[in-house]
């Protein structure tokens, strides 16, 4: 008898969608720090990075506890009530002249994105029949994408009708947000059957090394990205580059990041998780830096191939967590796409501080060699069987039965 459940590609493609507009999102703040630096020059490095950091942090800290609580009882609202709460409080952004009340809206908005991350990785889950892996892959490669489209989209918005603009981008919310009310997945197995809270400190406690490491992983790669998300504008802008060219310089590493991201999911299965880790983020160091010592169409081809490495492993931490603590998936989702995010997203203010003293291109130069010491804390984690290989003892297994 068959008893595989059925993909459903339809509701898949829509909460994927949705996570490409919300990761859109989730890019907004970095595309208005030239502008803001024009409004008022005094606008520091630091005050960018406590402006970014402060959404990262809302965002990301708080996404393991929404995984707790969806792996016991999932919340469907959660996902179209997020997405328009983020556009809502974003939209605002532009219009306001406190710089307080900038990072307050900032940090409110992150919050959308926490309730939204858990709760469509777990439907996702849940309607990938057996091919979740992949199609976990194509949901975080859809968020990647967003993330890409930011500075293409937002940056001539901006450029032509200047930060007041910030209000029509609740449009493209509202929309999604009601896409996801009337088709999002119902009456789904989303949550009603993890274990009771002691038996999440056992499961975290048995996986605590493998969990450790693959969280310093994703923060110190977090740092990085982050970084170059807050600094790269600032920098770009120091060089005396149009904001139109410095987007499209943003647009091509985020691109190429994307389709790495998916990639590495592919690569993954036949090499294994820990070598597409370490391999990808200590390689993109070296391509980071010849783009940053050189100049023209060399220059902008190894700034693409290190986005494609640096990011190729985002969807593979994922899996890699949610392998360690399978009883608590969304948990797993929530800790490695939100709190170790959250890390690296208050540790920029650092990096924010060396921009200040030291320079913008000493920061920049700091955040490329993050990259490799992500890749070498990636030596602790435990190695495990590829997927494929995995597949096949399965298959002997079920054969010699």
């Amino acid at each position: 008898m068959n008893n595989k459940q059925p993909v459903q590609y339809g509701k898949i493609g829509i909460l994927s969608l949705a996570h490409m507009l919300n990761d859109l999102y989730s890019n907004y703040l970095p595309q208005m720090l030239p502008f803001l630096v024009a409004l008022n020059p005094g606008f520091t490095a630091t005050r960018a990075a406590i402006l970014v950091s402060a959404f990262t942090i809302t965002s990301s800290l708080v996404q393991p506890l929404f995984g707790y609580f969806l792996d016991r009882r999932g919340k469907r609202w959660l996902v179209h009530v997020g997405t328009l709460w983020m556009a809502v409080m974003l939209s605002l952004t532009g219009i306001v002249h406190s710089y307080v009340v900038l990072v307050s809206l900032a940090a409110l908005a992150g919050l959308g994105t926490a309730a939204f991350h858990p709760q469509a990785s777990t439907m996702v889950n849940v309607l990938s029949g057996d091919r979740k892996a992949v199609l976990l892959s194509a949901f975080v490669a859809f968020g990647n994408f967003g993330f890409a489209l930011g500075p293409l989209l937002l940056v001539p918005l901006f450029q032509a009708y200047g930060l007041h603009a910030t209000v029509v981008t609740i449009i493209p919310g509202i929309l999604v947000a009601l896409l996801l009310l009337f088709f999002a997945p119902r009456n789904q197995a989303l949550g009603g059957t993890a274990p009771e809270f002691s038996a999440v400190l056992h499961s975290l406690k048995s996986a605590s090394r493998e969990l450790l490491a693959i969280i310093s992983v994703i923060a110190v790669r977090s740092l990085a990205y982050t970084g170059m998300l807050t600094i790269l504008p600032l920098y770009f802008k120091s060089q005396n580059l149009s904001n139109i060219a410095a987007s499209h310089l943003l647009t091509l590493m985020l691109f190429t990041g994307a389709v790495g991201g998916l990639l590495g999911g592919f690569i993954s299965d036949y090499y294994g998780r820990k070598r597409l880790i370490v391999g990808s983020l200590i390689v993109s160091t070296p391509l980071f830096l010849v783009f940053f010592y050189t100049q023209g169409l060399i220059s902008t081809i190894f700034l693409g191939l290190a986005g494609a490495a640096l990011l190729s492993s985002f969807s593979v931490t994922i899996v890699a967590a949610q392998e360690a603590i399978p009883d608590n998936k969304a948990l797993a989702a929530g800790l490695t796409m939100g709190f170790a995010g959250g890390i690296g997203g208050l540790a920029i203010i650092l990096i924010g501080r060396i921009g200040d003293i030291w320079g913008l291109a000493a920061a920049v130069f700091v955040i490329f060699l993050l990259p490799a010491l992500a890749g070498l804390i990636g030596l602790f984690m435990k190695s495990r069987p590829a997927a494929r290989q995995q597949r096949g003892l399965q298959s002997v297994g079920e054969a010699k039965i």
